[in-house]
């Protein structure tokens, strides 16, 4: 029933910033778990964080905790992912997630990030 678009993907050098969005139409994400994962090619699609209804409880794997945050505003029906300290090891593509227990029941197309050292 809902539909997730990606968007902020990009190429930022080693060090920098960059923050995704994910955009909710169709219904809202406020029933929703909420979260991110990423992959590349030739890899397993790694979890990268998760948020809770209220956003009050967060999640995040290993390889961003501490650099990356994410967030969501439910009024606007969008979900963030605020990328720091961005390593090269971070390239990926990104995906936006959300779930009725879990953010795996639905899926965004991606949003393409590079990072150049």
């Amino acid at each position: 029933q809902v539909q997730l678009v990606e968007s902020g993907g990009g190429l930022v050098q080693a060090g920098g910033s960059l923050r995704l969005s994910c955009a909710a139409s169709g219904r809202s994400i406020s029933t929703y778990v909420m979260g991110w994962f990423r992959q590349t090619p030739g890899k397993e699609r790694e979890f990268v964080a998760a948020i809770t209804l209220s956003g009050y409880s967060t999640s995040y794997g290993d390889s961003v905790k501490g650099r990356f945050t994410i967030s969501r505003d439910n009024a606007k029906n969008t979900v963030y992912l605020q990328m720091n300290s961005l390593k090269p090891e971070d390239t990926a593509v990104y995906y936006c997630a959300a779930g009725w227990r879990e953010p795996r029941d639905i899926w965004g197309q991606g949003t393409q990030v590079t990072v150049s050292s």
